[in-house]
């Protein structure tokens, strides 16, 4: 480590020189940094808002899924197999589709041996089960929090190494210069007022970018509070994002944040709504459905068919309960979303309720369900008593997750809404995790490596091949990029001019009151529903913001620059998203994934929803497809390009044994 001092423009910043560093202490940036540190690169250092913060480490599920090849049981499986099971999430690249199945086990056998406690059978057989969009029982889990698991034990593992992490650092700007990363610049939180050490400089030719999704960028999000993001932030340097229209959504509580989904649903619970006063109590539901049965079995799939998917929106309203099972393209269980969704944006208030069956009855009559809920429950010994009975009896962890948090299931309703959950679009990268940006190596959430569908559980397993795979080609090829300090001036000087104009504004801070107005813009044009005319006025509000983002910004002292940093790169992203947005529908795109898009010629899902509910449903037009998009001088540009295919086989052992040997395989294709 050098360290330096820079004055510019009257500004005094503190650098520090590594020849990596890595931003974000979440899995992926922790196993970036322990895969550096065991490739002896010893120069290296991780920076962090809070290394406490973060989604990794304050999110997970009923059973959080970890997905990696199957190496279990008798069913076949193969790296190619799973390969074709990633790409066939369509608008995904093949290439990188491939290296994820490929590291994929020595990814978690490297998480086994750090310690995590993955279910093995008598055999020492790591045993799986199905998830959403899995051919093959290819998913496990470590619990409720595997994610936080992880973190941990990668963290543990990283500083036992000598890891350096520099805590409570907010990203304000990624220093690049001719398409080449300089470093990062960084607000010093441990002392924002003090002029002095107010800026720290992380000088480095090599940053992972390991900063995670978005989160701030809407208001109804199931993102823990402490997850930020720096999206933005890359995309003003001029990185390109991919597939930024494909999201997640789906139900979560609001107070904790946490999704419903699992047993949560499978229990059955009551719908209510009530007025912003908690008063005018009402079950909503049945206004949709012709009997309890087939609500119940809708209520039911949603426990595994989770994320808002537009495929199991239509077909709802004309089944009977033993039409709704199994994975069909038709079973109409994101009605249910839908359905939520609409009530609460007639200004009403939506809760679980698991103190009472449906309809208030006394029993349910579980032998009208669908075969696949009724045997289910049956299985789990479920067919009894209340929603918080059943929820006791198959999965009381669950029930102790609400308790520990303030909620008690068992005489309080759960308020709900329809949440962003996790983007599987991002910033654009090659099978090395590089980006367009030379030394830049997005890893984890904030890559966007995945296509309009994904396995549950894939996500964990992305960030820890795609870390893993940036950190070797940094190590193996980056190594001894020298570390000097010119062309700083130019872009530091354009950030400190900006401040210098921010800090002139002292007439009472205004910020707080613009990002919550932003995140509500954002949740409205461009969430779950999305709407051509909403997405255009969302898109030049925030467009007008940024140009005059100077001049709009009020603080009160420099303790604000904080949100003010955070205001901009919430800004840059919803610009840049919403842009994509709207581009993909002048491309002809429809409702696809975890969107649905309003079409004039389209039809209503279910003959109750509004019209505004109609839409034209995605027949894999687009799936071969990738968009991508960058942002330079306030305008956007995206280009459509074909998928790249799976690569063909390259496994004769004695080339493979060649090359090996002279450089690791660690090479661009």
């Amino acid at each position: 480590m050098e360290e330096k001092n820079l004055v510019i423009r009257d500004i005094p910043v503190k650098v520090y020189c590594f020849s990596a560093v890595i931003a974000g202490s979440g899995a992926a940036g922790f196993n970036a940094a322990d895969t550096l540190l065991r490739e002896n690169m010893k120069d290296i250092a991780m920076i962090s808002e809070s290394v406490l913060a973060g989604t990794s480490r304050n999110t997970g599920s009923d059973k959080q899924t970890y997905y990696k090849l199957s190496f279990s049981g008798d069913e076949k499986d193969s790296v190619r197999a799973l390969a074709e099971t990633l790409f066939a999430g369509q608008s995904m690249d093949g290439d990188i589709a491939l290296c994820e199945a490929a590291s994929s086990v020595p990814c978690f056998n490297k998480l086994a041996l750090l310690g995590l406690p993955f279910p093995k059978n008598r055999y020492g057989e790591y045993v799986g089960y199905k998830t959403d969009h899995d051919p093959a029982r290819r998913a496990t889990s470590a619990g409720p929090y595997t994610s936080k698991l992880m973190t941990e034990a990668l963290e543990k593992s990283a500083r036992e190494s000598g890891l350096v992490i520099f805590d409570r650092m907010q990203i304000i700007k990624l220093v690049a210069h001719n398409e080449k990363v300089l470093g990062i610049l960084c607000l010093n939180l441990n002392s924002p007022e003090d002029p002095l050490n107010r800026y720290v400089l992380f000088r480095s030719p090599s940053i992972v970018w390991a900063t995670g999704g978005p989160a701030t960028m809407f208001s109804a999000s199931v993102y823990p509070g402490s997850q930020n993001g720096a999206t933005g932030i890359a995309f003003e340097a001029g990185a390109a994002g991919r597939n930024l229209t494909e999201w997640q959504y789906g139900l979560a509580s609001i107070h904790p944040r946490w999704n419903v989904s699992g047993t949560y649903m499978q229990v059955l619970p009551r719908f209510v709504s009530t007025g912003r006063d908690g008063n005018d109590a009402r079950e909503f539901l049945p206004d949709f459905f012709a009997g309890t049965a087939q609500m119940l079995s809708l209520v039911f799939l949603k426990g595994y068919q989770w994320p808002f998917d537009a495929r199991k929106l239509f077909g709802a309203g004309t089944q009977d309960a033993d039409a709704v099972s199994g994975d069909s393209k038709a079973a109409g269980s994101s009605l249910i979303d839908i359905i939520v969704f609409l009530e609460t944006q007639k200004g009403r208030r939506v809760f679980l309720d698991f103190t009472h069956n449906p309809l208030l009855a006394a029993e349910i009559d579980y032998a009208s369900l669908s075969a696949e809920c009724r045997d289910y429950l049956a299985a789990a010994g479920a067919c009894f008593g209340t929603p918080i009975e059943r929820l006791d009896t198959m999965n009381k962890p669950a029930v102790d997750f609400y308790r520990d948090r303030g909620v008690d299931l068992h005489s309080q309703m759960l308020e709900i809404a329809v949440c962003v959950q996790h983007n599987n679009g991002g910033l654009a990268v090659d099978c090395w995790w590089r980006s367009n940006i030379e030394g830049l190596f997005p890893v984890g959430e904030a890559a966007g490596t995945h296509g309009v569908f994904r396995p549950g559980g894939s996500a964990l397993n992305s960030g820890q091949a795609g870390s893993m795979r940036a950190a070797l080609y940094i190590a193996r090829k980056r190594k001894n990029i020298s570390n000097n300090m010119e062309q700083l001036e130019i872009p530091l000087g354009e950030i400190f001019a900006e401040i210098s104009s921010i800090m002139d504004n002292e007439s009472g801070q205004n910020v707080s009151a613009l990002i919550t107005a932003a995140r509500e813009r954002m949740s409205m044009a461009g969430g779950m529903f999305r709407n051509e005319t909403l997405i255009n006025r969302a898109l030049a509000e925030t467009k007008k913001q940024l140009d005059n983002f100077v001049e709009m910004v009020r603080i009160s002292g420099a303790k604000d620059l904080s949100l003010v940093f955070r205001l901009k790169d919430l800004l840059i992203c919803q610009y840049v998203y919403l842009s994509a947005m709207a581009d993909y529908i002048r491309h002809g795109g429809k409702s696809r994934g975890s969107a649905l898009y309003y079409h004039k010629d389209g039809t209503r899902p279910h003959p109750a929803l509004p019209g505004e509910c109609a839409a034209l449903l995605d027949q894999g037009e687009l799936a071969s497809m990738i968009q991508e998009i960058t942002c330079k001088n306030g305008t956007c540009s995206p280009v459509w390009r074909p998928v790249r295919p799976i690569p063909p086989a390259d496994d004769f052992f004695e080339n493979v044994w060649r090359t090996y040997r002279e450089n690791g395989n660690v090479e661009v294709f």
